[in-house]
């Protein structure tokens, strides 16, 4: 019988978080930094390999994160914006044997990997679909393998695949039930971060 072919797994988190204060992969929630809680869910969501892009203090977040089983690329264009994140992450994944990528951003700590796997079960070459909560679009994103190069294409500054899915109509996978997917742009989007403590010290932007 025919293995399929895995699935990946792109953890984009090398923005600055200019909004926040200090790069988001950076910031400590529930014991652990995001980047750590993200590439988690993704590896715990069934995704081989997983790749983390990391731009803003990425020698930071290498040093103070803790992601096995994880591949690190550096994106040297990160100040561009998103887009260039998701090239770097996808041209790192060009040689691998995937059939598609779940991606999903490193500030949406409320998805789960229930929410990955529901993405990662409609892996195909062709496949395209994204993650949605209570009717509004949002992460992660379902992209195969054979749209990558125009989703590269229309990946430019700060909007990411969001380009290509406006024009390409994504399958629409409600995960409401399953996790949140509200992002985090600002620390009073997380009330539980009263306590200073609780945020890692990083490279500002300011």
């Amino acid at each position: 019988m025919t293995v399929p072919a895995p699935v990946a797994g792109l953890l984009l988190a090398a923005g600055a978080g200019r909004r926040f204060g200090m790069p988001k992969a950076l910031v400590r929630h529930r014991g652990r930094l995001f980047v750590e809680h993200a590439a988690a869910v993704l590896h715990e969501g069934g995704c081989v390999p997983v790749v983390v892009v990391l731009g803003a203090a990425a020698d930071s977040v290498c040093a103070s994160a803790s992601l096995p089983g994880s591949s690190l690329v550096d994106n040297p264009e990160w100040t561009t914006g998103m887009g260039s994140s998701l090239r770097a992450g996808l041209s790192a994944l060009a040689s691998s044997d995937v059939r598609a990528v779940v991606v999903l951003p490193v500030d949406t700590p409320g998805v789960t990997a229930s929410a990955v796997r529901r993405l990662a079960d409609l892996a195909a070459p062709d496949a395209l679909a994204r993650a949605t909560y209570f009717g509004r679009p949002g992460h992660p994103v379902l992209l195969g393998r054979d749209r990558w190069p125009d989703v590269v294409a229309a990946a430019v500054g700060d909007a990411g695949a969001r380009p290509y899915l406006s024009s390409h109509p994504p399958l629409e996978v409600p995960c409401e039930d399953v996790a949140s997917g509200d992002d985090v742009d600002r620390p009073s989007d997380l009330p539980e971060l009263s306590d200073p403590g609780e945020k890692v010290t990083g490279n500002p932007d300011e």
